[in-house]
């Protein structure tokens, strides 16, 4: 009856997060709608996107040892209630300031609930910890793949604030998945100095290092994608497929991709497909046409399908079972930090220098984290098992 329970909680929980991404794949396709609407800079641009992330570094650090302890449901309902003040908030929204506070707590209340999710995730079946992160993977780019669908579609029929009153229907939909969510703690949780712990060892260091490499694709994507498609000529309704065409191979490809990074170890995995991702960021920054931009951004769709379990997977071996939330907290948490600082500085270099050199620079540093990442992860190179952590 548990393992019920825990199967029926982890369905529906990967029902939220896919819930919670069609909200990140709205915003993220609206920006330029945004900016046009209310007159903001790009600069203003990437604050709104960068501020989302900022919520969220705050929100998995703080909710990872809770998790942990055996306090998921409590902080899950939190993270929820949030995340739909925020979006109710976007309906009537129409200043920088409130932009900025509605899509905040909107970051803070999913992220408090990315660490309780991906706990359930990788205890409920140990065995099959690589599948079912890649599964989570899977309904979290459906989320984001109907987003920007969902946005563009309402937005040519009615207004982009329709947008945001059908996912505030959608969250409240989930409230029943929510109160019957189980999310048990750890055994036997030691977590006094944890992060001090995890930031000592080594796999942890190199998974955060590909992390980094990963998360500036997503503050920069978030910040300037939209503009930097409507600045070469691109309709909205363009910008919308292009992110719908993104995510498209994550839903099919991720539970293999999962699966395959249990088998061969998940930073030989991360280390090719973030070299191919990094080469892609490149190729965005000397191609004009619109159209020839979705040819890397298919590659890159493909690499990144296997790039997000196989981070996740890292992460949970270099964490151990004790500690999992917090170890997914800490991840996620420093994920938003510099996807932060790369929305933020991607506006703000996007507008002061161009594109050309925003893309450049963002593939240098990735190059330079994935070289940290293969010296500092060796135990990450094999096929894992739960208990590593050292």
């Amino acid at each position: 009856m548990q393992a019920k329970q825990q199967n029926y909680s982890l369905n529906g929980l990967f029902l939220i997060t896919a819930v919670l991404m069609v909200g990140y794949g709205a915003v993220f396709t609206l920006l330029a709608e945004i900016r046009d609407q209310f007159g903001f800079s790009e600069t203003g641009i990437g604050l709104i996107g960068g501020v989302a992330f900022v919520a969220g570094f705050v929100a998995q650090m703080g909710v990872g040892k809770p998790v942990d302890l055996g306090y998921g449901k409590l902080v899950l309902r939190f993270g929820m209630l949030l995340a739909l003040v925020g979006v109710g908030w976007m309906i009537v929204a129409d200043s920088l300031p409130e932009w900025l506070v509605s899509r905040a707590l909107f970051g803070f209340g999913s992220g408090c609930v990315r660490p309780a999710v991906r706990r359930l995730v990788m205890t409920v079946e140990p065995a099959q910890a690589g599948r079912n992160v890649g599964r989570l993977s899977a309904y979290e780019m459906s989320g984001f793949l109907l987003g920007p669908i969902i946005a563009s579609v309402l937005t040519a029929l009615f207004n982009m604030q329709a947008t945001f009153v059908i996912l505030a229907l959608l969250l409240v939909a989930m409230t029943p998945l929510v109160i019957r969510a189980e999310i048990p703690g750890a055994a036997n949780p030691e977590l006094d100095g944890i992060y001090l712990r995890l930031l000592n060892k080594k796999p942890m260091q190199s998974s955060l290092a590909t992390g980094i490499a990963f998360y500036i694709t997503v503050g920069v994507f978030e910040a300037i994608w939209a503009v930097f498609l409507a600045d070469k000529g691109a309709s909205q309704m363009f910008i919308g497929l292009t992110m719908s065409l993104f995510a498209l191979p994550m839903v099919f490809i991720s539970p293999a991709a999962g699966a395959l990074a249990h088998t061969h170890g998940p930073l030989n995995i991360t280390i090719v497909t973030l070299s191919i991702a990094t080469a892609c960021m490149i190729s965005y920054g000397l191609l004009d046409s619109i159209y020839l931009l979705c040819i890397p951004m298919a590659i890159h769709a493909i690499a990144d399908s296997f790039t997000m379990p196989a981070n996740q997977l890292a992460v949970g071996i270099a964490s151990g079972e004790d500690a999992l939330a917090t170890g997914q907290g800490l991840f996620g948490a420093v994920g938003m930090a510099v996807a932060a600082v790369s929305a933020v500085g991607g506006g703000i270099f996007y507008e002061a220098f161009g594109a050309t050199f925003l893309w450049q620079v963002s593939a240098l540093i990735m190059f330079l984290c994935l070289v940290f990442a293969w010296l500092k992860g060796g135990d990450l190179k094999r096929s894992p098992g739960m208990e590593t952590g050292g």
